[in-house]
């Protein structure tokens, strides 16, 4: 289990870096969403990959059969904020298309260098 959660990560972040690296702006959102998808399992797999266990601790067996519940909800969190982010930066993308004609992110076309 933990080697294919360790390969998910690395394809999401190689994926999501490559995407940051294009000319669109579309794409950099893409790569910045999937770089921040590979953050969160990341952080997700630091707190002990249990399966059928439950994320409390057992008051007869402290610290043995418990996932620890502290990533869970950083997780859950940035999932919302990153959600939040993502809207924001494509509503200023779309702005700024209408704005500039262009979605490049140095705002030249490759005929116009």
């Amino acid at each position: 289990m933990e080697i294919v959660l360790s390969i998910a990560i690395g394809v999401l972040a190689g994926s999501g870096v490559w995407l940051l690296l294009r000319p669109r702006t579309f794409q950099v959102i893409m790569g910045l969403a999937l770089v921040s998808y590979a953050v969160n399992l990341f952080i997700f797999s630091m707190g002990r990959l249990k399966i059928s266990a439950a994320p409390v601790i057992n008051s007869s067996k402290l610290g043995a059969d418990y996932a620890d519940p502290l990533p869970q909800a950083l997780v859950l969190t940035a999932i919302v904020i990153g959600f939040a982010t993502t809207a924001l930066f494509l509503v200023v993308i779309l702005a700024n298309r209408g704005l500039s004609g262009t979605d490049h992110v140095d705002g030249r076309e490759e005929d116009d260098l």
